[in-house]
């Protein structure tokens, strides 16, 4: 099978889903705006043809120039896992004739209001929500809901430029930031925890699934600099305390009709255990959640989304052995990194259960945690007890400083 694979070098996530293609036996068409020479492993060795396109903006000369390679090369199946661009991957499915999501099942995915009409039509709880493409319209949108609100760009992917909004003073403050952006949704503010949903599927089945948490809150995480975010996944997703949010992932899957690859659904989870709909891609999570997703359950879930759209089929041993969390350490100081406070106690105490430690190097520059989410810093602990598993992550959090100077 020849797969046309967008972007398979960017971002970081995409060169193992290349890998994870080529070792499942395809023939790895890679489509970016990225020389070939300039794809970091394992992209490189994975691809066996690259198109390099001038601009990701010009979608109708990207249509032209791959129509222009498919006379040359057969095309299977076009894979798109990086959301601004998955409208793009539908249109060349439909202009080639191929199976996968069209650009009409494609569009509730990345359109914000529409995914949400559609999701109250079957009867699913979603938060209270208008779309605004005037300043005039945000204010009223707002003063409808009542504050506090969230306004976030339709299409957006993540918490970028995601605002939470409490009163009209604070909302005439953030109005001119929103200027570039076309199209908001403006949407009750749910209290709660923020939780996540991913599937793989196949033909509409869910053939493995992972529930997590952000802790703290997503838009808290990127409001404070002195935050060490973390992201746990549960050893147990079939959990009663979760059950209300994985039997609504089920049913989104099913009222979007998705189809066959990788989701990622955020929801809260309300102080009473009501589930209620954040929002969800036809795409796998980013920020290292897919690795988490992986240390929870030995499983190598690049390769497993590979296998399902090649083969129809997920056939990784599944053995929920782990809860898995990462934390992300932001430097404190400026400048360059000087020192790492507190590591050797931490590895002596709870070194055992550490897979993955990986530190901006001293001498190195301080990142812009507001960037760059990982910050200066990430390490993954993993450890069959829930409980335990979250108190080391907020030791880690806690007792590790990076510090800069």
């Amino acid at each position: 099978m020849n797969v046309l694979m967008f972007s398979p070098g960017f971002p970081r996530e995409m060169r193992y889903f290349t890998r994870g293609l080529a070792e499942v036996g395809a023939n790895v068409i890679g489509l970016g705006d990225q020389p070939e020479a300039a794809l970091e492993e394992p992209a490189r060795s994975a691809v066996s043809m690259h198109i390099q396109v001038r601009s990701w903006l010009d979608e109708d000369a990207i249509l032209r120039q791959v129509a222009d390679v498919a006379k040359r090369v057969r095309i299977d199946r076009v894979e798109c896992l990086w959301e601004p661009y998955m409208v793009l991957a539908a249109r060349i499915r439909e202009m080639l004739g191929l199976p996968g999501m069209t650009v009409e099942q494609t569009i509730p995915l990345r359109d914000k209001e529409i995914m949400k009409r559609v999701l109250d039509g079957a009867g699913i709880r979603t938060p209270h929500h208008y779309s605004a493409t005037t300043a005039a319209q945000v204010v009223e949108a707002a003063e409808t809901i009542g504050y506090p609100v969230i306004v976030k760009p339709i299409d957006g992917a993540g918490s970028e430029n995601t605002h939470r909004v409490d009163s009209r003073e604070q909302l005439d403050g953030i109005l001119p930031s929103l200027r570039s952006v076309k199209e908001v949704s403006v949407e009750e503010f749910v209290e709660g925890e923020d939780m996540t949903y991913e599937t793989i599927c196949i033909d509409g089945e869910i053939h493995h699934y992972s529930i997590s948490t952000y802790i703290p809150r997503a838009l808290d995480m990127k409001s404070n600099a002195w935050i060490s975010p973390i992201t746990l996944v549960y050893r147990d997703p079939d959990d009663p305390s979760l059950a209300a949010g994985k039997a609504m992932g089920e049913a989104v899957i099913k009222a979007l009709g998705f189809q066959t690859g990788y989701t990622h659904m955020e929801w809260y989870r309300t102080a009473e255990g009501e589930a209620i709909f954040g929002e969800i891609g036809g795409r796998p999570p980013g920020a290292y959640l897919v690795d988490l997703i992986n240390y929870a359950a030995d499983i190598d879930s690049y390769t497993g989304w590979a296998e399902a759209v090649v083969h129809g089929r997920f056939t990784q041993p599944v053995d929920r052995k782990y809860n898995a969390a990462w934390i992300f350490k932001r430097a404190r100081g400026q400048g360059r990194i000087q020192r790492y406070d507190g590591l050797h106690a931490l590895m002596s105490e709870i070194g055992q259960h550490v897979v993955a430690l990986d530190l901006n190097p001293i001498g190195a520059p301080r990142k812009d945690w507001r960037k760059v989410l990982k910050g200066d810093g990430m390490v993954i602990v993993r450890h069959p007890d829930l409980q335990t598993t979250i108190d080391m992550a907020g030791r880690v959090a806690s007792r590790l400083e990076i510090v800069a100077g």
